[in-house]
């Protein structure tokens, strides 16, 4: 599926590509050949990985700098963008979608209804059900002008020394932020346990999101949505020098969270309007009928 939206940004004076995926799916599709179920065969990712991903991590790892994080959080977790309801901000998600193969092409809306229902039949509570309907929503960024780069990706600690285990870590070398001595070790500016919430990661979908739900869903949900997309952590071990006892304890919730949130897409593609009813109730359960993004 192609995305309906262009962006121009020069950083420093120089013209930069900001969409080398051809859909933000792409990076989640990488994502299950990075990260492969037991049935899958063991593969060469660094070998196979697409030229498309290569060059969206390559931008990602080269501007997301620690003020670049700082002036975003600052600019959109403020929530000043425009108000509208949940459901509202699903279907203004979708206008990402290019529905010109509307046959083979799932909607975003069926994209997060697919690990909601997939969440909802093994039992799982309510406000887990309606965490996996939320946790993609952050991609509205892409529709106020951001490049792919600072919408989805792996996230990452910036400010402190990049760990090797990030995927194509090679890509930092000509992050500004590699040539800050501050920065050049595990801790960086930061204390050791200081918690992730005190760190600033890589910008994107996740922590615009936790931004817009904070004051609505339980710590356990905040968890997964803030920090599906650090795999540095939950999937690799890294950067525990950093993390909280509270960190620790919630671990449990994402590793349970992201089984849902890449293996859960299957063929057949929900009834929205089926649906509807359910999930509508299941939000007026936890949010108002209007919130800032």
């Amino acid at each position: 599926m192609g995305l309906l939206y262009s962006v121009d940004m020069s950083i420093e004076g120089d013209s930069i590509s900001t969409q080398p995926l051809e859909s933000l799916d792409e990076w989640e599709d990488d994502l299950l050949e990075r990260y492969p179920t037991e049935e899958h065969v063991f593969r060469d990712y660094q070998a196979e990985v697409r030229p498309t991903v290569k060059e969206f991590y390559r931008l990602n790892h080269t501007y997301q700098t620690h003020e670049f994080v700082k002036a975003k959080k600052a600019e959109y977790c403020s929530l000043n963008k425009r108000t509208m309801s949940v459901w509202e901000a699903m279907e203004f998600l979708n206008t990402l979608v290019d529905d010109s193969d509307p046959d083979t092409d799932a909607t975003q809306i069926e994209h997060l209804m697919q690990t909601s229902e997939a969440i909802r039949a093994d039992g799982h509570p309510r406000w887990f059900i309606l965490t996996g309907l939320l946790h993609d929503l952050g991609k509205v960024l892409c529709l106020f002008g951001e490049p792919q780069w600072a919408v989805v990706g792996d996230t990452f600690p910036t400010a402190c020394k990049y760990s090797d285990k990030i995927v194509f870590s090679e890509f930092f070398k000509d992050n500004p932020d590699s040539q800050v001595t501050e920065y050049q070790t595990p801790h960086g500016i930061y204390e050791p346990g200081i918690g992730f919430d005190n760190v600033d990661l890589s910008f994107g979908h996740d922590e615009y999101l936790y931004h817009v739900v904070k004051d609505y869903m339980p710590q356990e949900a905040l968890y997964m949505i803030r920090y599906h997309s650090f795999y540095p952590w939950h999937r690799e071990g890294e950067y525990d020098h950093l993390a909280s006892d509270t960190d620790r304890e919630m671990l449990k919730w994402v590793k349970e969270f992201n089984k849902y949130d890449l293996y859960s897409k299957v063929d057949e593609r929900p009834n929205v309007e089926k649906l509807r009813p359910y999930y509508e109730d299941l939000i007026g359960e936890f949010f108002p009928a209007q919130i800032r993004w």
